[in-house]
């Protein structure tokens, strides 16, 4: 029983990351173990990286601290040495970080370079997108990194009850489509041919964070917009080859997706204004942004919609 939040404006940028907060707190008895964001700034000549170096589960041991600013050094080092010139390496926690820095090569071997370092986990790489998430309901998250500052032109979030793993930040949503740039997936649902997709797309060379079936879409949406398909194709495919009762939202650099499975048992309210866009898993949520009063529907099963900035 989680919940899902999709924000777009098409007139430029907006207050997504309150925007965003409010309506994942409206839906926190849907999910109180965590909450993340899927926040999209003006895309920048810079890479943004976000990454965390330990989990706030762990034991504080007697060289905690300086493990971690050892390892943040050494996040910066071999930044430079794959290419990069790294502007700024700044933590958001006392376990999370946020890097930015100019990089002309594939993120691939960047993000694993990375991510050899022992307890270090890029949360996302891009242009514009910057995932956040945390244990907690939205407003902790949100106080503790200073979202109510993020302005953007779009975003997406996710509320979450662990059922079938740990409460941790590896089974928080949103996830990044390692490792193409400025994609991300949240998902309320199940994926019942998760395995048969995880060994595919493991053959073609990607890399799973977690053991969550969200991760597969953005994965499987992400290949096959680097072939050149379509977000809106890609989506529609991703009906056909996934199997299971789901609802997920996407967002790339520009877009804003959603689809429904055949069943279209997850639900999923949409609000489609003059300039901006709002969807969620319960009008409620959108209501905390729009109090006036709206029209809103439920989508139709088995379909796709794709919204651009």
């Amino acid at each position: 029983m989680c919940g899902i939040a999709g924000i777009i404006h098409t007139d430029g940028p907006g207050d997504v990351g309150t925007e965003m907060t409010k309506m994942l707190q409206s839906m926190k008895h849907r999910g109180p173990d965590s909450a993340g964001y899927a926040l999209y700034g003006e895309p920048s000549e810079l890479v943004v990286m976000r990454f965390k170096l330990a989990d706030p589960n762990e034991t504080s041991d007697f060289d905690y601290n300086e493990r971690l600013e050892r390892n943040r050094r050494e996040v910066e080092s071999r930044l430079s040495k794959i290419g990069a010139t790294v502007d700024r390496v700044e933590g958001e926690s006392a376990y999370a970080y946020r890097a930015t820095f100019r990089y002309e090569g594939e993120l691939k071997p960047l993000a694993d370079y990375v991510e050899d370092i022992p307890g270090c986990e890029v949360l996302s790489l891009g242009h514009s997108l910057e995932i956040v998430k945390d244990l907690g309901d939205a407003q902790t998250v949100a106080d503790q990194y200073r979202l109510d500052s993020f302005r953007g032109t779009h975003a997406i979030g996710h509320v979450r009850m662990a059922t079938e793993s740990d409460v941790d930040i590896a089974g928080a949503h949103p996830y990044w489509a390692y490792p193409f740039s400025d994609v991300a997936v949240v998902h309320n649902g199940q994926l019942t041919n998760y395995h048969q997709w995880r060994r595919r797309l493991e053959r073609n060379g990607h890399r799973f964070q977690s053991e969550c079936d969200s991760e597969i879409i953005a994965v499987y949406l992400a290949e096959r917009l680097a072939d050149g398909t379509s977000l809106e194709t890609a989506m529609k495919q991703s009906l056909d080859d996934l199997d299971g009762v789901f609802t997920y939202l996407v967002v790339t650099e520009d877009s804003l997706g959603m689809a429904k499975d055949a069943m279209a048992a997850k639900p999923l309210v949409l609000h489609e204004g003059e300039n901006l866009v709002a969807l969620a898993s319960e009008e409620s949520a959108i209501r905390a942004v729009l109090p006036q009063e709206i029209d809103s529907y439920d989508p139709y099963e088995s379909e796709v919609l794709v919204w651009s900035r």
